[in-house]
């Protein structure tokens, strides 16, 4: 089994775009997740936004960026792991880089949302320490903001401190 440690982690290029949204569709089991990543996260966000490979390959990667309106806060706006490959650390890594390079930029809060459907988001983010801003309706014990995202755009809004 490849664990974590056999990657090579590096900031995201503009030239990774294509090789990473012609995938992402049947990395999320067919569903459409492409027009949720657009170019320009791998244009003006490379500073914050990385990409696993092993053997020139990339399987894995994470996109995040500064918040431009509270000066000590950053998003994950995105984040995936080829399928063959989750399950061994990868995501935790992804994750810990960017919580690292946050530090280092000063910001102590890291936010992101999934959908309140998305079970094994939700546990992999509880697991990382993140913790679901409380609101209602609930959806199976989970704090759900309704409409976050527009109409049915329902999301579980999650935040982590990070220590400076």
């Amino acid at each position: 089994m490849t664990t974590a440690k056999e990657f090579f982690i590096r900031h995201v290029e503009p030239s990774d775009y294509q090789p990473i949204i012609s995938v992402i569709n049947d990395w999320w089991g067919g569903r459409k997740m492409s027009d949720m990543l657009p170019k320009l996260f791998f244009v003006h966000f490379r500073q914050t936004s990385f990409a696993a490979e092993i053997e020139g390959r990339i399987v894995g990667f994470i996109i995040g960026f500064l918040s431009q309106t509270f000066p000590t806060e950053a998003y994950i706006h995105f984040a995936g792991i080829h399928p063959d490959f989750r399950m061994c650390g990868l995501g935790r890594t992804l994750y810990e880089r960017f919580f690292e390079t946050m530090k280092k930029l000063d910001r102590k809060v890291v936010s992101c949302v999934t959908s309140p459907m998305n079970k094994d988001s939700i546990a992999f983010h509880l697991r990382m320490g993140f913790t679901i801003e409380p609101s209602e309706p609930t959806v199976d014990d989970i704090s759900v903001s309704k409409n976050y995202d527009g109409p049915g755009g329902d999301r579980a809004l999650f935040s982590k401190t990070v220590d400076a």
